[in-house]
């Protein structure tokens, strides 16, 4: 009898796998942690090894090159603008920022920093001219980066975050995805010894800083991804990566702007390292252990499949959702 539950339960996960999740690419040697969907057709995909991905019809075609002179980069998060304009950031040092025009032909480095301690986390942009770039804690202040034009330069305004951060606390590169933007307002998470939620109503002049219920204490805890719907409704994803099985505090959300936080009812199914709104009350979640699906504004998740990725990304309009892993794969999220 037991078996026969077992079976029935993968037979139903499988399906429901078959269903939902759509190949569209795996043939490149690289780890895919960069995904921006610029629009219904358009996307673009970064990893290790110095790889780029590009895609104009949906992913059913795609175009990869290693970026000429950084093919030993690690290029965890990418800004995708249209099928020509795309912006890079890479983890470790030194770390550069490079931009294209021309649909990733040519790049150029628009900023490097060679410090032995640089290690940049990740970006967001609210809209086309206007980003921030993060990093993990040089003296115990956070690296923040802030562009006004398109990427083309950048400034650093670390000094405007007055908090210090905790010894054993920074970020993961995991997604990209531990900072969002909106309008002027921009979040960044933490992890590690302490797990925080960093938020700025005016664009990185100033800054609040709220403590997270996430996992936390450890090199490998915290949150690693954010999801924000509004000012006031946030959800975070993280856990520990290395327990990647463990359910253990690896969710939470908050509906008063990151200041009190609440539990799921049934929490994913694992350490999840990116969470995707992707509309009518529902979050994709994934990580190493799996994919989940949350249809009541993420207060109970279902595993909708065994295979895990490292990011989410979907289009505005939330006709194309696509997931990237470790092992050079992209799959369409299909309703």
């Amino acid at each position: 009898m037991i078996r026969l539950v077992i079976v029935l339960l993968f037979l139903q996960v499988s399906f429901s796998y078959s269903q939902t999740l759509v190949k569209l690419s795996s043939d490149t040697n690289t780890s895919l942690r960069g995904l921006s969907v610029a629009g219904d057709n358009v996307a673009w995909t970064s990893g290790s090894n110095g790889w780029v991905g590009r895609t104009s019809d949906a992913g059913a075609s795609w175009e990869w090159h290693q970026v000429k002179g950084y093919e030993k980069f690690d290029f965890r998060d990418i800004e995708a603008f249209s099928a020509t304009e795309a912006i890079l950031v890479n983890a470790g040092s030194p770390a550069v920022i490079l931009k294209t025009v021309d649909g990733g032909k040519t790049w150029e480095e628009v900023y490097r920093n060679s410090s032995p301690d640089i290690f940049l986390d990740g970006m967001n942009f609210s809209d086309k001219m206007n980003g921030i770039a993060f990093g993990d804690p040089i003296n115990h202040k956070l690296q923040i980066l802030r562009t006004e034009d398109s990427g083309k330069s950048w400034k650093d305004i670390s000094s405007n975050l007055k908090e210090p951060m905790f010894e054993g606390e920074a970020s993961f590169a995991a997604s990209g995805t531990t900072i969002r933007t909106m309008g002027q307002h921009v979040w960044i998470a933490t992890g590690g010894s302490r797990s925080r939620l960093l938020a700025s109503a005016d664009f990185g002049e100033t800054w609040k800083v709220y403590n997270s219920p996430i996992l936390q204490g450890r090199s490998s805890t915290g949150i690693f991804s954010i999801e924000v719907l509004s000012p006031r409704k946030i959800l975070a994803v993280g856990g520990d990566y290395m327990k990647d099985t463990l359910r253990l505090q690896n969710m939470a959300y908050s509906h008063n702007g990151g200041r009190k936080w609440r539990f799921p009812e049934v929490a994913p199914f694992g350490y999840r390292s990116c969470v995707s709104y992707i509309g009518d009350g529902t979050f994709i979640a994934t990580g190493t252990t799996g994919t989940d699906i949350s249809s009541d504004w993420g207060k109970t998740w279902k595993l909708l499949s065994p295979q895990g990725f490292n990011s989410i990304s979907k289009s505005n309009g939330g006709k194309l959702i696509l997931l990237a892993g470790s092992h050079g794969e992209v799959y369409a999220f299909q309703r």
